[in-house]
């Protein structure tokens, strides 16, 4: 991996933290995510399954975590599997972590670090002192995968091999952990951020009329790229005029025109924690005062949207008040008839013509990460706030986006640094 090592600190407590949240005599389970396929001998990239590297740091395939807490032999307690090397192997794809170099990562004893082959042979002198195993499955909110898993297969062949042990769910104790970001995480995610800020001042500079959405994107990518960075923390959207108003426009393959505004959804990764930045900026380095009066109409419910990431809120009662803040900046706008939004269904309310996303979600390891709308907002806690108008008829979208960490002491913008005030923009895009 390019990013600086880890404290193996972090993962030490994480795995202590779900300790403390097991039922007696629980066996934990985590697995690697498969390298997919593409075509006759080609591969993706591979990206490490989340849960497992929040509890062990481990950025590698073919690897198996088993954590036992109660096993009578501490030699099972902690338990890490790796793919063996050899030879062939370091000379086709590099080099693979050593055991001594496993205990480095994640603070797992060299002594219970076994290669993947020895699987079968370890687990049978740990399952049977079980009662309770859990194992992982994807439960976010907005998954759709038709592609079976390593976890899906995996929880199919435990139920065949030993069918008279309980079944517990993990997903539910993890997005409980990884809501509460852990001082280190921050840490990650702030990286994250301030190469994030790096590649969008570098822009600010390069825009003008001609340039191309995906000249924008590879001068994006060589400023994350070289700074240790993986790349892009999700696919990035350099949405120009009218292309803004797609939420989730991917092509980025036309030509920036004078006059136009540029949506750009895009950030960076590092040690695999994502940050997550919209800025909405004028071709031209100067907005129309039209493009003005959205984009300032916008700041503003962004700035009172942030002043209620405090702990104690609930997630639908907070986008309930940012909707409010919103309808009366669409009706400043005209956008909006005030009469019409008195009398409007409140199921269905007439801003989401203009403004129809969630105004936040759960930052970190994911993009969109995990946790849970129903729990109150905590300290450590960290959220995006990105609200936009998108205005189809005028060919106008504006979305702007920043990070937000909770604290007791109020919240903290983790992207305060990043421009994003009018005058601001238009002064950096002018030098």
């Amino acid at each position: 991996m390019k990013y600086t090592s880890i404290s193996n600190e972090l993962f030490i407590r994480n795995r202590r933290r779900l300790a403390e949240l097991l039922k007696p005599k629980s066996l934990v389970v985590l697995h690697a995510n498969d390298i997919m396929p593409t075509n006759a001998d080609g591969s993706m990239g591979f990206r490490q399954s989340n849960d497992l590297f929040y509890l062990s740091g481990v950025d590698q395939e073919e690897t198996i975590l088993v954590l036992f807490p109660d096993h009578p032999d501490e030699r099972f307690r902690e338990v890490l599997f790796l793919r063996e090397t050899n030879e062939l192997i370091e000379i086709w794809e590099g080099h693979k972590l050593t055991k001594e170099e496993a205990e480095q990562t994640s603070g797992i004893s060299r002594k219970t670090v076994f290669w993947t082959h020895e699987f079968e042979r370890v687990f049978i002198q740990m399952v049977f002192e079980a009662e309770h195993i859990y194992l992982n499955t994807n439960e976010h909110t907005r998954n759709s995968s038709e592609v079976e898993t390593r976890d899906a297969r995996n929880i199919r062949q435990f139920r065949e091999k030993y069918p008279l042990h309980h079944y517990e769910r993990l997903a539910p104790l993890m997005h409980n952990l990884r809501a509460i970001k852990q001082p280190e995480e921050v840490t990650l995610l702030k990286e994250a951020v301030r190469i994030t800020e790096d590649g969008f001042r570098r822009l600010l500079g390069f825009v003008k009329p001609g340039v191309w959405e995906y000249e924008i994107e590879a001068e994006l990518l060589h400023e994350f790229v070289r700074q240790r960075s993986r790349g892009f923390a999700y696919e990035p959207i350099i949405a120009t005029g009218p292309n803004a108003c797609v939420l989730h426009y991917l092509q980025n393959n036309q030509q920036c025109q004078d006059g136009q505004v540029i949506l750009l959804d895009v950030a960076a990764e590092y040690g695999n924690y994502n940050a997550d930045l919209t800025r909405s900026i004028p071709v031209s380095g100067r907005f129309t005062d039209r493009q003005k009066a959205v984009y300032q109409a916008v700041l503003n419910v962004m700035k009172e949207a942030t002043k209620m990431l405090v702990p104690g809120n609930l997630w639908d009662e907070y986008h309930k008040e940012v909707g409010k803040v919103m309808e009366s900046e669409l009706i400043g706008l005209g956008l909006l008839d005030r009469h019409e939004v008195a009398k409007q269904d409140p199921d269905a309310p007439l801003y989401r013509k203009y403004f129809m996303h969630g105004t936040s979600h759960f930052l970190g390891l994911d993009v969109h990460d995990v946790g849970n709308k129903y729990r109150r907002f905590e300290s450590g806690m960290v959220f995006t706030c990105e609200p936009g108008i998108y205005i189809r008829q005028e060919g106008l979208g504006i979305r702007l986006e920043n990070n937000i960490l909770i604290t007791d002491d109020g919240n903290i913008d983790l992207m305060a640094s990043i421009p994003v005030e009018i005058e601001e923009i238009e002064d950096l895009m002018n030098k």
